[in-house]
């Protein structure tokens, strides 16, 4: 149960009778990207200038119901009530700890309806990570479900913050990202069009977790902004996908690598995938020969991107872009500008590797509390990323590793993603980790984590032999483990500092 900062129960677990299947789809409507000034302050004013004119198209869809576009307005308009009623008013802080569910649609909604800022949490958290964000984000009210009463409430206008989304805690610990109400309607802009060029006829797939911004923003609010079909699964699982694909005629798949990796190995027919109209990879990198795999066998293309908690995807392929670079993660969507710089902050010319730094309106303001965080980061709207990076003249931009990461092994320095690569290459290898552990002569010293294939069987010596044969002498891992799985965060990125901790 939620409780206000006097420790008053504000929102408790009220359960509803799923609602069931509504009305069928009126024609496809093209959604244009809003020129900046004409961009409303909230994304839930959007949203509900959507479900005007569409109230009777199924927003959301999953194994036991559907909710309309009227019915999901409804409802989030039940809960402003509900939330307002218990003491929540604009400008306080909601945290929701709900699944992949159609009560996470209403309780964020209804939320952002009243004016508050909306802080969704990864419902796997355990109580202890719980408990630190909570007590760092101070909420009005914790979330567990959502009533599904339904009542008129216009959304009051955008002062507060629209969300702040939690980092994955996979360098550290996690920390709170501001977001402003424009940074999140020009996010999603960019998300409907250039990047997935959204209709009203698309019908999304929403397993990647809604608590984390690349699920939040391109499997929900883009769809939901665009006036599409959003079909909600709790969990991934290579069947389930497969079925929902199917039964519920999806047209775009975004995921992670992981997940394309499960489907290609998996033992489930990917024919019934060859409808999706695009699939889409994010949140951590999908290599080239996954993206080229994942083609060859379904004939979906996977649309790459970068982005992280704090930069809604500044840069992308688009869904009608031509090109495709293997060693390039896209180009700047309209609107972000990148810049590579050396150690000392001077620009590089095209061609040459650098930290790269992100402006974009749809930046995070600050991190919550943390001013030296956000300083550290943030200056001149320029955000400094951590990533190592090159620009060639044509715009595309390839990651070339983490600068954090950084592996300095006897004066030479080593990219953890170039050992990857390789162990990647390897036929028995699924997962590969790459950090560097201390060292009493070199520094540092190279070591790999690496999870294998189903079925697959080879030693930790062999992979060994595998990079030595391919990397530079000071390069190859001198030390692999072979893990069942990496530990990863619930958005599929590997969590290196857990790697760290192992025995």
């Amino acid at each position: 149960m939620g409780r206000r900062r006097d420790g008053q129960a504000v929102a408790g677990r009220l359960h509803a009778t799923p609602p069931r299947a509504a009305g069928g789809a009126r024609a496809a409507e093209p959604q244009r990207l809003p020129a900046v000034a004409a961009v409303p302050d909230t994304v839930v004013a959007l949203f509900e200038a959507t479900a005007r004119r569409r109230p009777d198209h199924v927003a959301l869809r999953w194994d036991a119901g559907a909710l309309t576009y009227r019915q999901l307005e409804q409802r989030a308009g039940g809960f402003a009530r509900a939330l307002h009623d218990r003491g929540v008013r604009a400008d306080d802080r909601v945290a929701l700890v709900i699944g992949n569910r159609w009560a996470f649609v209403v309780a964020l909604l209804g939320a952002l309806k009243l004016g508050a800022t909306v802080a969704p949490l990864d419902p796997r958290l355990t109580d202890d990570e719980r408990k630190a964000i909570v007590d760092d984000l101070a909420p009005a009210a914790v979330v567990d479900d959502a009533p599904g009463g339904e009542f008129d409430w216009p959304s009051a206008p955008g002062a507060a913050p629209a969300l702040i989304l939690y980092t994955s805690g996979s360098t550290g610990a996690p920390k709170g990202a501001v977001l402003s109400q424009r940074a999140v309607t020009l996010g999603v802009a960019s998300w409907i069009d250039p990047v997935m060029k959204l209709t009203s006829d698309d019908v999304v797939l929403a397993v990647l977790p809604l608590s984390h911004s690349y699920g939040l923003n391109g499997a929900l609010l883009a769809p939901l902004v665009t006036g599409a079909t959003v079909v909600l699964l709790e969990r991934f699982a290579p069947e389930a996908i497969v079925e929902s694909v199917s039964a519920h005629a999806v047209t775009v798949f975004p995921g992670v690598a992981t997940m394309f990796r499960r489907l290609l190995d998996g033992e489930a027919s990917l024919a019934g995938l060859r409808r999706l109209r695009i699939a889409l990879s994010g949140a951590a990198p999908c290599p080239w020969e996954l993206a080229s795999q994942w083609r060859a066998a379904t004939g979906v293309r996977i649309l790459r991107g970068y982005g992280m908690t704090e930069l809604f995807r500044p840069l992308s392929y688009g869904a009608g872009d031509l090109e495709d670079r293997p060693d390039a993660i896209g180009r700047p969507v309209p609107g972000v500008e990148v810049k590579i710089v050396d150690d000392d902050g001077a620009p590089l010319a095209p061609g040459q590797c650098g930290e790269m730094f992100i402006r974009t309106p749809a930046a995070m303001d600050e991190y919550l509390g943390a001013p030296d965080e956000t300083r550290a980061v943030l200056s001149d709207g320029w955000f400094r990323t951590g990533d190592l990076a090159t620009v060639t003249p044509g715009g595309f931009v390839r990651i070339d590793g983490r600068k954090r990461e950084r592996i300095l092994r006897g004066g030479y320095s080593i990219f953890p993603l170039e050992v990857e690569a390789v162990l990647l290459a390897h036929p028995s290898v699924m997962e590969a980790a790459v950090i560097g552990v201390s060292h009493l002569e070199l520094g540092e010293e190279v070591t790999a984590f690496v999870a294998l294939r189903r079925g697959a069987d080879v030693s930790p010596d062999t992979l060994i032999t595998w990079c030595r044969e391919r990397l530079a002498a000071f390069k190859y891992p001198r030390h692999v483990t072979i893990l069942e799985t990496l530990p990863k965060g619930a958005t599929g990125k590997v969590l290196k500092a857990a790697l760290r901790r192992a025995p």
